[in-house]
């Protein structure tokens, strides 16, 4: 069993990669990346169970959790005018012939290079398709695009929700302490459904889980202490 990830060009997974392989070792990532225009194929036809896509996308039926931001960068030849510009507005390029955009960037970036005209990609796409025959100069005033982490709302459970807390840089620990709350919920609401007894188990959880809660964080401070004091003594 695995875990399907797709991810659109100009992201790059390795780190959360690293973190899962130490974390969810019985449960591999099997992870390609993917072009724009076919961000969503997969996890829509159920051949992928989660992505990392450049927004908008149609977000029917899609849980979407927005991510970081990307400049925009003009992709220019070497060769052309404006190519030892420190960083360009579209006011500079205006006027000047477009290179055709292509579905595949590397194809559009080869076409740059060969003279067709210039092209508008995010950095992170220019960065992955560098050639030495190209340049990537910034633009001040492009609007920026969003990379975002998307899942099918029918294919929710906890594998998931543990790679999202990955990729939002939660820790095994306040992974354990959601999973509990969560676990707490439920059990609230699989209470007696007199009136009475929810009312006391209503007011007892929430005394009990406030002191649980800080009683918890506060245990773990002071069994520390008391362990260097008893020079280690096992729990």
């Amino acid at each position: 069993m695995t875990l399907r990830l797709r991810y659109v060009a100009g992201v790059s997974p390795a780190k959360w990669l690293r973190v899962w392989a130490e974390r969810r070792p019985d449960l591999p990532i099997e992870a390609a990346r993917v072009e724009q225009v076919e961000q969503l194929a997969e996890l829509l036809d159920g051949g992928a169970d989660v992505a990392f896509v450049r927004l908008p996308v149609d977000a029917d039926g899609l849980h979407e959790i927005p991510l970081w931001e990307e400049v925009a960068v003009a992709v220019l030849s070497k060769d052309h005018a404006l190519a030892e510009a420190e960083s360009l507005t579209l006011a500079d390029l205006a006027g000047a012939p477009m290179a055709p955009l292509q579905p595949d960037a590397a194809v559009t970036v080869e076409l740059v290079a060969a003279g067709t005209g210039y092209a508008i990609l995010p950095h992170g796409v220019a960065r992955l398709h560098h050639r030495r025959d190209v340049v990537a100069i910034p633009l001040t005033d492009a609007p920026t695009t969003r990379i975002a982490l998307v899942w099918r709302v029918d294919r929710d459970d906890a594998d998931i929700q543990e790679f999202v807390g990955v990729v939002r840089g939660r820790t095994t620990r306040s992974s354990r302490g959601e999973a509990a709350e969560a676990e707490a919920e439920a059990a609230a609401k699989a209470a007696p459904a007199s009136k009475s007894a929810k009312s006391a188990a209503g007011g007892k959880g929430t005394k009990a889980g406030g002191r649980g809660r800080g009683a918890g964080r506060g245990a773990s401070a002071r069994t520390g202490r008391t362990t260097r004091k008893r020079g280690g003594r096992a729990r």
